[in-house]
């Protein structure tokens, strides 16, 4: 729906540009041909160019993670649940009952002149079809039909309006008002574009004008003709007054001098303004990930976000509306296990289980002795109707394919050894490390000397990640926290890829936030 909006917004710029364009530069040349074309092509140009969408890819850095604002999610939540008036059906109808209106309009107008034609003798002479009625009307031409009143006219003026109305047929005008016609029915509610239309109508008549006027030696003779048209009887009186508007600008062209071909330079002023429309317009923007996730920048995607948020204050029967909520709004299995709580009855430990349908199991741990921080699960909803379970930990989002990280954070053992470190990280520098002598060599190991954080990987099957200290920790993107050295999580070595250490520094603060400041060890495994 917002797509056609778009659409028809589009092309009624597109035909205004046109229009102006002729209006201020081309009306008064006599360049009648090239008008034509020039208008022709701003109805094509309105309904093309639309569809031509350039694609630019900007490549961009991974961003571990994206913050979320629970307060304003919740609002919205709530505030879609009231009931709200469908704007979109709303101008839909009111569209379709004026091009209703107009299509009607349309088939009447076809009728009337269906009526006129059938059943009347005709005369074909060359490429022509001539038809001659009694019905007191004025001369008209449709496609090769030329239908005229004989007796309205004596055999002079008849010669004129034949000759006016075989340029018509001829080079196919017919074609340029229906085109022109089909238009204001697709955009009746653009006034534009009923000056569009009638701009050429007008044109036609110039052409028709000049071409009939050159194959006539009386040219006097021919304008009294002209005004002879206007002014007869069968002429209707609310009409009067726009056909002799017509009549006297189809003179004044006719008597005007031929325009010099240097003005031909107007017709690409409407080239700079057609450039801007698809800069502004017409260049979508496409951000893709270094690592290959493509993400779409354009607004032609809206999602819906629902948040259930579980604190460290969360009760019992918190938990379980949660869950029942999962259950019936998103058919979410959601469990809780391992849940802990101190003397403030304030939750410690905590073990989430989620799982809709055949998707992937997501979990999330939190092990401690203080109240833990903001966690939960993050329902998004596509505008297909498909829906994503995401993990929430600490004011982050967690993508729905992220799995479950856990890291063992302890104290290392009193025996020293001086090893030569492999740094992988390029804010950290060669040292010598603190290190567990308990178990084979150290691989993969970052030090950083700044904040005294020291990640070392000890022995191979069965082994454990030691960390002490308290800087950010975040596990394939997704935030673990400030992790003291007292909490104790655990993570297999062998599915570790890289760790980096960041030293603690302004750009980890802008970064990172005050979760930052004593540095950030960002670990990613082979998953």
């Amino acid at each position: 729906m917002e797509a056609l909006f778009i659409f028809i917004a589009k092309s009624s710029g597109l035909i205004i540009l046109f229009f102006i364009a002729y209006h201020f530069l081309l009306r008064k040349e006599t360049f009648f041909n090239s008008n034509r074309w020039f208008l022709l092509a701003g109805l094509i140009t309105s309904v093309v160019l639309p569809f031509l969408v350039y694609t630019k890819v900007v490549w961009i850095n991974p961003a571990p993670a994206l913050n979320i604002n629970y307060t304003q999610l919740n609002s919205q939540n709530i505030g879609s649940e009231f009931l709200e008036i469908n704007w979109n059906l709303v101008i839909i109808a009111v569209y379709s009952i004026g091009f209703i209106g107009f299509l009607i309009k349309f088939g009447i107008d076809f009728y009337s002149l269906n009526s006129i034609i059938k059943g009347k003798k005709i005369q074909q002479q060359a490429d022509f079809k001539f038809i001659d009625v009694k019905e007191n009307i004025a001369p008209f031409s449709y496609f090769d039909y030329i239908v005229y009143n004989s007796s309205m006219y004596t055999a002079s003026e008849l010669e004129s309006i034949l000759e006016h109305e075989k340029v018509h047929s001829d080079q196919n005008h017919t074609v340029d008002v229906l085109v022109s016609r089909v238009f204001c029915m697709l955009f009746w509610f653009n006034p534009i574009m009923w000056f569009y239309k009638k701009a050429i109508v007008q044109n036609l008549e110039f052409i028709a004008d000049k071409e009939a006027a050159q194959k006539i030696s009386d040219k006097k003779a021919y304008q009294y003709t002209l005004l002879k048209i206007t002014t007869h009887e069968s002429c209707v009186a609310i009409t009067n007054h726009f056909y002799q508007s017509l009549i006297k600008k189809r003179i004044i062209m006719l008597n005007k001098n031929q325009s010099k071909k240097s003005s031909s330079w107007k017709y690409c002023t409407v080239l700079p303004a057609l450039v801007v429309f698809v800069l502004l317009f017409q260049v979508e923007v496409i951000a893709k990930e270094k690592k290959g996730t493509t993400i779409e920048v354009s607004k032609k995607e809206s999602k819906s976000v629902e948040v259930f948020k579980i604190n460290k204050t969360t009760t019992d029967h918190d938990l379980k509306i949660i869950a029942e909520k999962l259950k019936l709004n998103h058919n979410v299995d959601f469990t809780i296990s391992e849940l802990k709580r101190n003397s403030q009855n304030e939750i410690i430990a905590i073990k989430v289980h989620a799982k809709r349908g055949s998707e992937q199991v997501q979990e999330y741990e939190v092990l401690g002795d203080k109240g833990i921080k903001d966690c939960g699960i993050m329902i998004t909803t596509a505008d297909d109707g498909s829906k994503k379970i995401s993990l929430v930990a600490n004011n982050q989002v967690g993508d729905s394919s992220d799995k479950a990280h856990k890291v063992e954070i302890i104290k290392v053992q009193n025996s020293k050894t001086n090893t030569d470190v492999n740094i992988n990280s390029n804010t950290s520098t060669k040292t010598n490390c603190t290190v567990s002598t308990a178990t084979n060599t150290v691989i993969n190991t970052n030090v950083d000397e700044k904040t005294n954080t020291k990640v070392v990987i000890k022995g191979k099957a069965n082994s454990t990640l030691k960390i002490y200290g308290d800087p950010l920790y975040i596990v394939d993107g997704v935030v673990i926290g400030n992790v003291s050295k007292d909490d104790s999580k655990l993570i297999d070595p062998n599915n570790i890829k890289s760790v980096t250490v960041l030293k603690s520094n302004a750009e980890t603060l802008v970064k990172y936030g005050e979760e930052g400041a004593n540095g950030v060890i960002i670990i990613e495994t082979k998953d």
